[in-house]
């Protein structure tokens, strides 16, 4: 007995060891797999911790487990921005058999458990999951996969989707998605049981958000046809909040489009299912809310779904004797019935119809009914009235707000029967009475209450015809305090627009805003207004503003805001304009800017045309002071933290045509501090132009001339003409980017300058001259300067051994400079040398680089005994120690790392030995000659090869601002992102960042 427990222990025991050591004896060999694997695969960069890869015999015994911490794939080109994928873990279970004995291992199963995946479709259909390597894209002995596909399960443990689709404009958010699949995924036809759980942050189309806040869960055996690309479902069954349907069919993926075949039905008759798709009814409490009443769903979907063809379809749903009532309030929603039917036999959308012929429901003690038909969506014949009386204090017994108190009666009488048509100016006869009487609201917050809300329209079209059109709303307002807003409007006719209107009284913001807060924004200031206005829009339409009468006066006081957006604030302590149908007069503009105080006055023109048009240009000579401007407080990210925010490209509004006369006593903008700033801004056609623009700034005094160009966002220009007056060169180095760039050298010079350049290029996103785009003409004047204890110096006197000190004065110098292709030039200038006529000519580069030539002339007496003997060696007197040695000198390398030497590498002993034994005058320039085009020769390379540098780093540039100017296509799958932030946890530990990353 006892040897027979020893030997099943041994067993037990031996079994374990292999179980923990198997996996480490393997270890390398399969990391190795799968790296090669990726390689051989994927054209991605594909990233992973090596720390957090781990082996397990014991997670899918009898299989190997490979675990990878921290895994994820970027795509490239145009994805390279986009995370495809990212999981905190990544599971692998290979065949235990295969990798012990076989060459190529078995993959039988996969997991993603937690992480993000980001998936996005182009509007050409350009795909960032199309990652998976051709035949044509490795080498033919690496482009096949040596990995055997067994896989038998698939699964997904709290997974966040964004799916984002730019050619159907379709985008959704999942969230916390767990789904479990197993089948035989080698068949080209397999079963596969599925069962998801997963929350539907956001689902929209074309910008319409339809589905919002959803749970959702589905159990289902998925038929897969891979041959035919078809879809189908088995016993399926699946749930949105609380409401569960069946569905049954088909989907295909035919070349051409979307095939579908799909029948759907609620699985029960309960009301309360319906009515947990109801936005703000489904929450944590929704289990206790009472409810009674039958509810019937069901339709179908068949046919194709392209861009020419629409499948067929009808969906009908039904709601009898509804009733719904949360709990501890008293009084309940019922009486509700409802019977809808939308339905399309054809396979064109304008065949749609839609009918509600039932639509009733009580909100306590009031009732409210209609019914609708839409026959087409083609001349849009449609019919259908809602009649019914609301009592505001009743409907927040119903529905509360929390923390405000509500009453008042809302009766609505309408009705509406005829056709549509824009074209051909029909509209549906109209009789609606609306009346809201004896509004009040209050906030807890705030002591007082809004009273007397009120509003009337009554809107009528008896003929069905445009003209017949009235909408009358003889009294609007409410009191709040002793201050009354007061005011009525009346239209005529759909076509012209007619209108007759005034408003009246006092508004105090702060006070609005206590009864109805906003979210992180804060308003406060009062408004007092006395309008009246008249006119058309056919006027408009026809520029006869003269029909257009507006008059009246309107003041602000102590005005603030303050948003996300907005984080510095706005204050206006007082405004105060006045409004004839010519223009409207600002007397009076006194506000504050974030840090910057601003007055202005002027006059504004054509503003009922921009008010009332698309097309409408609104016109202005305005007048604005400040002491103090902050320009950069405007101009970052709305990101308020210092390290993090930048200078943006600004847009400029096109439809805006002002004349600025600016005076500043100070203006910030970047690093520059501008000081007296005086000119004419003109802002016409999205350009905005600088006339005769001064100001101080660096010790001295620019004046300007040019625009700012930003109509292309992706392509924003300036272009300037600069008269610079006694600049200080070594501040110029502190401030200027370009200086920086080109002429590094001024950081050691100390004096001042003078300039008349012009000044073109492209900005960055930053905001800033890209350097690579920059085009510069002009003179260079440097009054009085000095360059001390400088490399190039030190260099200079290093290679000639001329006697020299380490600094060098500059008077009355006047440089040639052009800058192109992201290149200066600097064209052949004479400059004294310590006591030595030197010619300089070269380059500087945007990249750092640089390349000049110095050609001095140097007594022959000035270079020592060195000389000395090689003269004496000379007969004749031609050559004695006043004989002039042309002496090349090439610079190069950068100006930190600045490489000094002879031009042709003669060295200092042969270029003395050739000088002199030059006889003549035209020998010495044969020699001068030839080291200007050997020079010349260099410069030629270097600029071509700048050229292409420059374009490179100027498509760069375009292809970030493009990217940055198309983020309003990115609103729909940013509103998404927010939404799914909204259901997950930040994790906010620091992890020690030991990713590779490997670039397929």
């Amino acid at each position: 007995m006892k040897k027979a427990l020893y030997i099943f222990l041994g067993v037990f025991f031996f079994l374990l060891v292999s179980a923990v050591a198997i996996p480490f004896l393997f270890k390398d060999k399969i990391i190795e797999r799968i790296n090669r694997e990726l390689d051989n695969s994927l054209n991605a960069q594909v990233y992973y911790d090596p720390e957090k890869i781990s082996l397990s015999l014991l997670r899918h015994f009898p299989n190997v487990s490979a675990t990878i911490g921290d895994f994820g794939i970027v795509g490239k080109e145009e994805f390279a921005a986009d995370t495809l994928i990212q999981v905190d873990e990544l599971d692998l279970a290979f065949n235990l058999k295969s990798i012990i004995f076989d060459e190529n291992p078995s993959l039988s199963a996969l997991s993603l458990i937690g992480g993000d995946m980001y998936i996005k479709v182009l509007e050409d259909g350009k795909a960032n999951y199309d990652i998976v390597k051709d035949d044509g894209s490795a080498p033919e002995e690496e482009s096949e996969s040596t990995f055997k596909l067994g896989i038998e399960s698939i699964e997904l443990d709290q997974v966040n989707v964004i799916y984002d689709d730019r050619q159907m404009q379709f985008a959704m958010a999942l969230a916390e998605i767990s789904a479990k699949g197993s089948g035989d995924f080698t068949l080209d036809v397999y079963d596969l049981p599925l069962q998801v759980e997963a929350t539907i942050a956001d689902m929209a189309y074309e910008g319409v958000h339809y589905l919002t806040n959803k749970k959702f869960e589905g159990e289902t055996t998925l038929q897969v046809d891979m041959n035919q690309m078809k879809f189908s479902f088995a016993e399926g069954t699946f749930g949105l909040n609380d409401f569960y349907f069946n569905l049954d069919g088909f989907v295909a993926l035919p070349e051409d489009g979307i095939d579908l075949d799909l029948q759907f039905g609620a699985m029960d008759s309960d009301f309360k299912s319906i009515l947990s798709l109801v936005p703000g009814i489904y929450t944590e409490s929704f289990s206790s809310v009472k409810s009674s009443g039958t509810m019937a769903f069901n339709g179908f979907v068949k046919g194709l779904y392209s861009e020419t063809e629409l499948p067929t379809f009808d969906i009908n749903l039904e709601v009898k004797d509804g009733m719904f009532q949360y709990p501890d309030l008293p009084k309940p929603v019922d009486a509700i019935n409802v019977k809808l039917q939308a339905k399309n036999e054809t396979s064109i959308l304008e065949n749609t119809s839609l009918d509600i012929p039932t639509f009733s429901m009580r909100f306590g003690s009031n009732p409210i009914s209609g019914n609708f038909h839409l026959a087409n969506l083609k001349d849009y014949f449609m019919e259908g009235q809602l009649i019914g009386k609301l009592d505001l204090k009743e409907l927040t017994s119903i529905f509360p707000i929390e923390g405000t108190q509500l009453a008042g009666i809302l009766d609505i009488d309408a009705k509406a029967k005829g056709k549509y048509d824009s074209i051909n100016h029909v509209l549906p006869a109209i009789t609606a009475d609306i009346n809201l009487a004896n509004g009040y609201a209050k906030n807890q917050d705030y002591p007082s209450a809004l009273e007397n809300i009120r509003a009337k329209a009554k809107i009528t079209s008896n003929t069905g015809q445009m003209k017949d059109f009235v909408a009358d709303f003889p009294d609007f307002g409410f009191d709040l305090e002793g201050e009354r807003i007061a005011g009525n409007l009346k239209i005529q006719d759909f076509e012209a627009l007619n209108w007759n209107g005034e408003v009246v009284g006092a508004v105090d913001l702060e006070k609005i805003m206590a009864i109805f807060p906003i979210e992180d924004t804060e308003l406060k200031g009062k408004i007092n207004a006395d309008i009246k206005t008249s006119g058309s829009y056919e006027a408009v339409e026809k520029n006869q503003y003269a029909k257009l009468n507006t008059s009246g006066d309107m003041q602000v006081q102590d005005f603030f805001y303050k948003s996300l957006d907005y984080p510095q604030g706005v204050s206006i302590k007082k405004a105060d304009a006045s409004f004839s149908p010519a223009q409207a007069d600002l007397k009076e503009f006194d506000a504050q800017l974030g840090k910057s105080p601003l007055k202005a006055t002027g006059t504004l023109s054509n503003y009922m045309d921009y008010l009332l048009s698309d097309s409408g240009v609104l016109k202005g000579q305005l007048n604005l002071n400040s002491s103090h401007f902050d320009v950069n407080e405007w101009m970052t990210e709305s990101s308020t933290s210092a390290d993090t925010a930048s200078l943006e490209v600004l847009p400029l509004p096109e439809n805006i045509d002002f004349t600025m006369a600016v005076a500043a006593d100070e203006v910030l903008y970047d690093n520059l501090d501008l000081k007296e700033v005086r000119g004419k801004m003109i802002l016409r056609d999205g350009v905005l132009t600088f006339s005769d623009a001064g100001m101080k700034t660096l010790d001295g005094r620019i004046t300007v001339n040019g625009n700012y160009d930003p109509r292309d966002l992706a392509n924003p220009k300036f272009a300037m003409k600069l008269d610079i007056t006694e600049l200080s060169i070594a501040k110029a180095f502190q401030s200027l980017t370009t200086v920086k760039a080109f002429a590094p050298i001024a950081q050691d010079i100390t004096g001042r300058f003078n300039s008349q350049l012009e000044f073109s290029g492209l900005l960055g996103s930053d905001m800033m001259p890209v350097l690579s785009s920059i085009d510069v003409n002009g003179i260079l004047a440097v009054l009085d300067a000095a360059l001390k204890e400088n490399k190039i110096l030190q260099g200079l006197t290093s290679l000639t051994k001329l006697p020299a000190a380490n600094s060098l004065q500059f008077k009355d110098l006047k440089i040639p400079v052009t800058i192109e292709n992201g290149m200066m030039d600097v064209k052949p200038f004479n400059v004294k040398l310590w006591d030595y006529q030197t010619t300089v000519q070269g380059s500087a580069g945007f990249d750092g680089s640089i390349n000049y030539l110095l050609n001095m002339q140097v007594p022959a007496g000035k270079f020592g005994a060195q000389a000395n003997s090689l003269l004496a060696s000379i007969s004749g007197t031609e050559a004695n120690e006043s004989t002039i040695i042309p002496v090349a000198i090439n610079l190069s390398g950068t100006y930190k790392s600045p490489q000094v030497s002879l031009a042709g590498g003669n060295s200092m002993e042969t270029l003395l030995t050739n000088a002199l034994k030059s006889r003549f005058d035209s020998e010495k320039q044969n020699l001068q000659a030839e080291a200007k085009e050997q020079f010349q020769a260099s410069q030629d390379s270097i600029k071509q090869e700048m050229k292409l540098k420059a374009q490179a780093f100027q498509d760069s540039v375009k292809a970030e601002l493009a990217k940055k100017s198309g983020e309003s296509g990115e609103k729909v799958v940013e509103e998404a992102k927010n939404l799914l932030k909204g259901f997950l946890k930040s994790n906010t530990q620091t992890k020690k960042d030991t990713t590779v990353k490997k670039d397929n």
